[in-house]
Formats: structure tokens, sequence, C-alpha cells
């Protein structure tokens, strides 16, 4: 059954939302728009709030949800972590669409909102701090999730699941290596800039 979780939460996580949301409601493909990713941050710059915030919705219960059901039916939170890490990489790579997803971090941030509510809510309050000095998206949410283990620790004295922030941390960052690059160029698009297409 435990492992059952952990294969579910991958298609689960690999649900396409944000595809499929631009899909119906422009024909469009998100994967050629912009970043190519087909999260809410994505579908935000192509098609504005009324997709953005369910697909956000969505991706932040892909996370949350299996982490959910680990702690309730099996009460064990490793493999809620498991389930949570399968989630973000069905989220990064779905299998329905050819491997090529989003970024995983509204799944991280679902799981991490059920797993260590008080930690990520501080993490939140950084990666804002950060957006609201730079306009940088990328930049503050990788900022906010380098932060997530440093106060799983601190906060909790959680040690499990301060090893798995950092793994989380390193799939987001591998996953952002494109917007790191154009950081370091100065290239990089700022909150609220739409795309042409």
């Amino acid at each position: 059954m435990k492992l059952l979780l952990i294969v579910a939460s991958y298609f689960f996580g690999a649900f396409p939302t944000g595809f499929l949301l631009v899909r119906i409601a422009s024909r469009k493909d998100i994967r050629k728009i912009g970043s190519g990713s087909t999260g809410a941050t994505n579908v935000l710059r192509y098609g504005g709030w009324k997709l953005a915030i369910p697909v956000m919705a969505i991706d932040l219960l892909k996370g949350f949800l299996p982490a959910f059901l680990a702690v309730s039916f099996f009460a064990d939170r490793r493999l809620a972590v498991c389930g949570l890490l399968a989630a973000v990489v069905g989220h990064c790579y779905p299998v329905y669409l050819g491997f090529r997803g989003g970024k995983g971090v509204a799944t991280t941030v679902g799981g991490f909102l059920y797993l260590a509510p008080l930690p990520l809510l501080a993490s939140l309050g950084l990666t804002l701090l950060v957006l609201l000095s730079t306009r940088y998206v990328s930049l503050s949410t990788l900022s906010g999730l380098l932060a997530l283990p440093v106060l799983v620790l601190t906060l909790s004295g959680e040690k499990f699941l301060f090893w798995a922030g950092w793994l989380f941390f390193l799939l987001v960052l591998f996953r952002h290596k494109d917007n790191v690059r154009r950081l370091l160029t100065g290239t990089e698009r700022k909150f609220g800039e739409k795309l042409n297409e």
C-alpha cells in the first residue's frame, strides 16, 4: 500500500493542469510560450490570474494530498516525504507531456504546508520580501526554498525533514537553471511582465 501511494503520487503530480487550462482557453501549448514551464508563473504571464489561480491551487494540492494521506493513513512522515517527492518529480517530468512540465515550486510548497506549516510561513515571508525588493520570481522563490531547510531545523528540530528540504531545493534549483542563467546575464523577466506569445 505504501508503494502504491508513492506511485499514485507521481501520476497525480504529473496531472498537466497548466497545459490543459491554457489549451482549453486558447488552444496554445504553454510549453512553447515564455519559459516553457507549465506552472503558475508562466501561465500568469501568458493567461493572467484567471488561469494562474486554479493552476496554483491544483499544483499546491498535488503536494499537500500525498503528505496528508501518508500521515493520516500510515502515520509515516518519511512516507509523506517520499510521496511528496514523487509528486514533485511527476509535476516536473509528467509522463503525459513527454516529461516536460513545471518547476516543482507550488507542489513542494503544498507538501510543506502540511508537514511544516510554521517554517513554510517564515520561508514565504522571506520569498515575499525578496520579490518586493527585486521583482524576480525565480530569485525570490529560490531564496525562500534555500532558507526552508534551516527554518525547519530551527523551528521544528526535525532532522529528516531538514535534509529532505535540501533535496527539494536542489531539484527546484535544477529546474530553474535557465532562470539562474538569465539572472546572471540580466535578461530574466520581472514579475508583472506579460508575454505576447
